[in-house]
């Protein structure tokens, strides 16, 4: 997570992932940063830093749009962590534009996808199937 994510996409799933007894941890750039979504509604703490986990640390992974993506898919240790726990087989959720974190971690070749429909063309460059649908499996 970084700045300007999505206020709606990490909200809902948050509270439905924490609303079904689950435990969900806001994974950023840095720990203990202050982030602000775009449109100002949510605010939140970073709870662990990228670098600082491990796939085994997770059993899954959500990550919100916005153009908090765009900064998340510069870092090294985001993009590990989202790879890694893809090749265990873990879920990995890439919410709008998301999509470009996935195309970063090289885990979007043969993949049915979905976006925001700015990023269509560098998630068919990157091998994906796009899909204009609000959820694919």
């Amino acid at each position: 997570m970084d700045e300007m994510f999505e206020d709606a996409e990490l909200q809902v799933p948050h509270d439905r992932v924490r609303g079904a007894g689950h435990e969900a941890v806001i994974v950023g750039l840095a720990a203990g940063k202050e982030l602000a979504g775009k449109k100002g509604k949510v605010k939140i703490t970073t709870e662990r830093a990228a670098e600082d986990m491990s796939d085994d640390d997770l059993d899954a992974i959500v990550i919100p749009g916005g153009y908090s993506p765009d900064h998340v898919r510069t870092s090294a240790a985001a993009v590990g962590l989202v790879r890694s726990a893809f090749n265990q087989g873990k879920p990995v959720a890439a919410i709008c534009h998301a999509g470009w974190v996935l195309v970063e971690a090289d885990i979007a070749d043969g993949r049915t996808l979905t976006s925001w429909p700015s990023i269509k063309t560098d998630l068919l460059n990157a091998g994906a199937r796009w899909v204009d649908r609000e959820v694919v499996e």
